[in-house]
């Protein structure tokens, strides 16, 4: 599915920082998350567009609006959690109340790879669950909705603070959604490659100059021709 359109989205920004403890605001975790997927998964066959590529406001509604508007195959939203009882940790995802089973089956294979990351790092799996959040209500693809730790626990704060376990959670997005979408991973050509192909490159330039400077002999050619048996 070389076509298929996956778009990102960072959660809040600007002048909504979303959860924020320990040192962290949400709005910084979850840009930095959506860079590095977005990283990752240039490793695939997939177009990617993101919601928002620095530290600025935009409403959720426009947030739908873009995706739809660009015609996204999945809805990818990444946010990071917050809760009164500072006890509470581990990761959780979000899909609408109702969805074909296509989104569930792109949600099951996220959660997986997502739930694993933390799992191993001693913090809870919170399952899979429904939200009537407004950028799954309104969008028009599959939707999915992260939620990376509780910025307000110590430990998972401890963990988002670490730019190593940040990249083991942005690959685990990027293979979840590979696996989901069946995405092909892109050939890595080697230097002798990318040399030979720019030797036939040149090659084929150097052919269409000298078929160009043949096509004019043949009309001086013919103009001699044509002097000559008169």
């Amino acid at each position: 599915m070389s076509g298929f359109r996956v778009f990102i989205d960072p959660g809040h920004g600007g002048k909504d920082p979303g959860t924020c403890g320990n040192g962290l605001q949400e709005k910084n975790i979850v840009l930095d998350l959506a860079m590095r997927l977005a990283k990752a998964l240039e490793n695939y066959n997939c177009q990617i567009m993101l919601s928002r590529h620095k530290d600025v406001y935009v409403d959720n509604g426009d947030r739908a609006k873009a995706a739809n508007a660009w015609g996204a195959d999945l809805y990818f939203s990444i946010h990071v959690n917050g809760h009164t009882n500072i006890n509470a940790n581990g990761y959780e995802d979000f899909t609408y109340l109702s969805v074909p089973p296509e989104t569930t089956d792109i949600r099951k294979a996220v959660h997986t790879k997502l739930s694993s990351v933390w799992f191993n790092a001693g913090r809870a799996n919170r399952g899979m669950k429904t939200a009537n959040f407004q950028v799954l209500r309104e969008t028009r693809m599959s939707a999915v909705l992260v939620e990376n730790g509780f910025i307000t626990n110590p430990q998972d704060a401890e963990l988002l603070k670490q730019e190593s376990f940040r990249q083991d959670l942005a690959e685990a997005m990027a293979a979840g959604i590979a696996d989901a979408l069946n995405l092909e991973t892109k050939v890595q050509e080697d230097d002798g490659t990318k040399l030979l192909r720019k030797e036939v490159k040149e090659l084929r330039r150097e052919l269409a100059k000298t078929i160009q400077e043949m096509e004019g002999l043949r009309d001086k050619l013919n103009q001699i021709r044509a002097i000559i048996f008169e």
